[in-house]
């Protein structure tokens, strides 16, 4: 009896679902790096500190990845199109009702914990729908679905910041809001896979499909016991340190251009142009990976590295074309970062435990997005110029690098001693002769 499904399509209607990624993204991810436009003027609307005001945006990034566990095990409890249609009522939810402008603790509640939460939602279904519809191409087709974050980013900064001058800050949330109530369509769009087994096929492939395909819901529990892994332990301690120092800078960019005398569009447009060589940086990491030249973690290692040295020269930058040319350098590498830092979880968990492992990833994350902002906001109060938060940036990249080579060693170390325990010696010898023959088998971890 042969199954109906063998393994990830690979292909077919599994472009449709990287399309629906695509504008996921775009309709989560782009809003979040943006929201920065909206910091100046919460700021002077409510006259508050620049460390108070990083709080909105900190607990947004928090929520988003306190959000993933929850999201993770109501994908594997339901599937991932119920949650991310949920997830787009809880955006749209979140801005219209911060649209109301009621005071500072309020857009803690609502552009804070509910947009969050709703980015979390419709975010990790959409990146866990990509990765298991597919396996040789997986790099490349997450890299194109995660991109419809830069694509987007490129149209909403000159977009918000046009709406938020043409019906203020309050009446650009509302409009957004709409926006993203089309999260719903692309969950709509997101079909599950239903996970078969064909009896005739060996125990290679079995093993492979069934750890490619859906888990079945019998199976479907959230995996806390991952954390016994001291791979994914480290890992997390990369997730941390990292979250720290890529979420500051595009909350930060747009008034260190102002301090220079750059205003009107032209900060909004250092944004746009950082979403572009983003775009070619996820495009071509996705690419790069797809080679096989370099194993993911040794990749991610290298341009963690340079984008936390990127960050740390930034702050000298004097004018408009230093602060381009930095801030395009860094939306390369951050691109490059982004294309591989979450598939990187299959060679640590296995796709198995990829949605339990994500879940866990994006939860202690949040440490690291949640004091990240408000710690450079700080810094910026106490030394009166933004140059100390993207100091504080850089140093937490660096740091963050040194885990993955740790892990990276790690996970070598273990399956070279998984390759020789796999390997059995079978004698077969001749009773008349005496002559014996030797075979080695070893099979793959």
């Amino acid at each position: 009896m042969k199954s109906k499904r063998v393994g990830p399509p690979d292909g077919g209607y599994g472009w449709v679902v990287v399309a629906s990624a695509f504008f996921a993204m775009g309709l989560t991810g782009a809003v979040l790096k943006n929201i920065g436009l909206f910091f100046l003027d919460i700021q002077s609307h409510f006259g508050v500190l620049t460390s108070t005001t990083s709080w909105v945006s900190s607990t947004t990034i928090a929520m988003f990845h306190i959000g993933a566990p929850a999201a993770s095990a109501l994908t594997l409890r339901f599937s991932q199109r119920v949650v991310i249609v949920l997830g787009g009522v809880l955006c749209t939810l979140g801005m219209s009702l911060a649209s109301l402008d009621i005071n500072l603790p309020w857009l803690y509640l609502t552009l804070g914990v509910l947009q969050g939460t709703g980015i979390s939602f419709s975010w990790v279904p959409a990146i866990s729908m990509v990765n298991h519809y597919f396996s040789r191409w997986r790099p490349i087709a997450y890299a194109i679905a995660s991109s419809g974050e830069c694509v987007f980013a490129i149209v909403f900064s000159p977009l918000f910041k046009w709406l938020i001058e043409m019906y203020s800050w309050q009446g650009a949330l509302l409009i957004i809001g709409g926006l993203q109530f089309n999260l719903c369509v692309c969950g709509a769009l997101m079909r599950p896979l239903e996970a078969t087994r064909a009896p005739h096929m060996n125990l290679k492939e079995s093993a492979e499909d069934s750890a490619a395909a859906l888990p079945p819901k019998k199976k479907a529990v959230f995996q806390c016991g991952l954390l016994k892994k001291p791979e994914l332990l480290l890992y997390i301690l990369f997730a941390i340190f990292a979250a720290a120092g890529f979420f500051t800078p595009t909350l930060f960019l747009v008034p260190f251009a102002n301090s220079l005398g750059i205003d009107k569009y032209w900060p909004a447009f250092i944004l746009s142009v950082m979403a572009v060589a983003d775009l070619a940086g996820r495009l071509f990491c996705g690419w790069l990976a797809n080679m096989r030249l370099l194993r993911n973690l040794q990749l991610l290692t290298i341009v963690t590295m340079l984008l936390g040295v990127v960050l740390l020269l930034l702050p000298i930058s004097h004018n408009y074309w230093s602060v381009l040319v930095f801030a395009s350098i860094y939306g390369f590498l951050f691109g490059c970062m982004v294309a591989i830092h979450v598939t990187s979880i299959v060679d640590i968990v296995s796709l198995e435990g990829f949605d339990s492992g994500l879940g866990l990833f994006m939860l202690f994350r949040s440490i690291g997005g949640f004091l990240g902002p408000p710690a450079g906001g700080w810094l910026v109060d106490k030394a009166n110029n933004f140059s100390a938060a993207f100091s504080l940036s850089g140093f937490c990249l660096v740091t963050s690098a040194v885990f993955v080579v740790v892990v990276d060693r790690l996970i070598q170390r273990r399956k070279s001693v998984e390759a020789a325990g796999h390997q059995t010696i079978h004698y077969q010898g001749d009773g008349e002769t005496g002559k014996i023959e030797g075979l080695i088998i070893a099979q793959e971890s």
